[in-house]
């Protein structure tokens, strides 16, 4: 008789622990979130672990939370709180995100540097991307002392900024953004790049300030090359008439000058700017990019077409291309065109 109700006592227990095991399994291992896709939690410095509860509310379950609610009472969170974005995976249980979250464990950010006009714009693109705050970095690109410690100065800083796609955490340092932006400049530059540069006789900022006025020409990639290689003309350029060199007279440099990026049209007045972005009046690249100009800009002046056109005028249909020209009385017919085409739009 005793062996039976021992028999049954082991039972229950067994049935009890079982029972205990799936509770803990539901509320530890289950799924967090009920969302069939992967969705991000940002912890930044002004969270504590209420707010870190706060914000995880909107994504978890009610038994996520109060998994996830348990496991932070119980161990030294609450003290430790890490910055980072966090990703929900569909099907994760409180147990691994509170353990990636706990630890710091986070999910990189895919940051694309844009290409934009100004540094301001720079650090407003980013900024919105990554926990840094936008004045930090803007301040950081016109100092000059910071430039310096990158090998820049405050004209030339745009050119360390490539635009491609990265893989970085969302709470990185200013500091440590800078580096890696030097490090995949570097890594950009690599060896044909580089050569390519020396053949032309640019350096590779030299040649990023080219397809930042390439750039702002036009967006149609495959007529880049052209234009690159009717600007290198202009810039390697000496005769009579120009025996210090040919003006570039790149009128996207004139809007630059004015800050004045609406500009459908340069009028004379407008190129009395006394600027050093005023390449009507002085003659080679100015002193910085316009732009930060795009992967495809950088490609087409390291393999510009190589032709004897030293002007150019947008075509008169307005299809973002352009009428070449060898000589300045061709180029003034061309000239004519697009003027008569924009009296007819009444653009201005």
């Amino acid at each position: 008789m005793d062996k039976i109700i021992r028999k049954k006592y082991l039972i229950a227990a067994g049935v009890c622990l079982l029972l205990i095991i799936g509770l803990m399994y539901y509320y530890l291992f289950s799924a967090f979130s009920s969302s069939s896709h992967t969705q991000y939690v940002y912890i930044d410095n002004d969270d504590n672990a209420d707010s870190v509860i706060v914000k995880l509310q909107q994504y978890g379950t009610r038994h996520g939370m109060q998994a996830f609610t348990t496991l932070m009472r119980h161990s030294s969170y609450a003290k430790h709180v890490r910055t980072g974005r966090y990703a929900i995976e569909p099907g994760e249980g409180a147990f691994k995100l509170f353990r990636h979250i706990k630890n710091g464990m986070q999910s990189p950010v895919n940051l694309t540097i844009p290409s934009v006009r100004t540094l301001d714009k720079l650090a407003g693109e980013v900024a919105n991307k990554l926990m840094l705050d936008s004045a930090m970095l803007y301040h950081a690109l016109v100092n000059e002392d910071t430039c310096r410690a990158y090998g820049y100065d405050t004209t030339t800083i745009a050119c360390m900024f490539i635009p491609n796609t990265y893989d970085v955490y969302w709470n990185i340092p200013l500091g440590k953004f800078l580096q890696r932006m030097q490090k995949e400049s570097k890594k950009f530059w690599d060896f044909e790049r580089t050569q390519k540069a020396k053949q032309m006789g640019l350096t590779p900022n030299e040649v990023i300030t080219l397809a930042s006025i390439v750039d702002e020409e036009t967006a149609n990639d495959q007529e880049k090359p052209m234009i690159a290689g009717m600007y290198y003309n202009r810039l390697k350029f000496r005769d009579a008439e120009y025996p210090e060199g040919m003006p570039l007279q790149a009128d996207p440099t004139i809007k630059f000058a004015w800050k004045r990026f609406d500009l459908h049209r340069i009028y004379h007045n407008l190129l009395n700017i006394n600027s050093p972005y005023n390449t009507y009046k002085n003659v080679g690249l100015p002193p910085g990019p316009i732009r930060i100009p795009t992967v495809a800009g950088i490609d087409a002046v390291l393999n510009h077409v190589h032709h004897d056109y030293l002007y150019m005028c947008a075509k008169e249909d307005f299809s973002g291309t352009h009428n070449f020209a060898r000589t300045y009385e061709e180029h003034m017919q061309n000239a004519a065109k697009y003027a008569k085409a924009l009296n007819d739009r009444g653009i201005k």
